[in-house]
């Protein structure tokens, strides 16, 4: 099972070199990066809603979303954040620069995440491989700029 996962993860990370691309080549065509993050957002969010009737689950109930933390809801920001910033630096960077940034970026981030166990994640400290594992990460972000 593990294995299906990785390879999820893989194909996930696949696709945003393209995503990345397509919302760009889409803002010029539209002459906004915003309208084409959302446009994308509306094809994104029209998918989501077929594949959620093909996989229906009720609803949670009003009591149960009440007492979620605020925190939770801000996903979709985060991801019209991630959108609109890569439409704006991916024709500036070029893919791989722009997706090396963006691997350093949520490696950063999540050692910052499994040490202290924030949204969720079990903490997970930094030690040394890990510091080693994000130098090789800088180090490509900065290969992959330079040549």
């Amino acid at each position: 099972m593990v294995a299906l996962y990785l390879l999820l993860a893989f194909a996930a990370g696949t696709v945003l070199p393209f995503q990345a691309g397509l919302n760009a080549e889409l803002a010029r065509w539209l002459h906004s990066p915003v309208r084409a993050a959302f446009v994308s957002f509306v094809v994104g969010t029209i998918a989501l809603l077929v594949l959620s009737v093909l996989v229906w689950r009720p609803l949670p109930s009003g009591a149960r979303l009440a007492h979620t933390p605020w925190w939770v809801w801000i996903g979709g920001l985060l991801g019209a954040f991630y959108v609109a910033g890569s439409i704006v630096t991916a024709p500036r960077l070029g893919a791989a620069t722009l997706i090396a940034l963006v691997v350093a970026g949520q490696s950063l981030a999540s050692l910052l995440i499994d040490q202290y166990g924030w949204v969720g994640f079990p903490e997970k400290h930094v030690n040394p491989g890990r510091v080693v594992g994000m130098a090789l990460v800088l180090a490509g972000v900065a290969l992959v700029r330079i040549f």
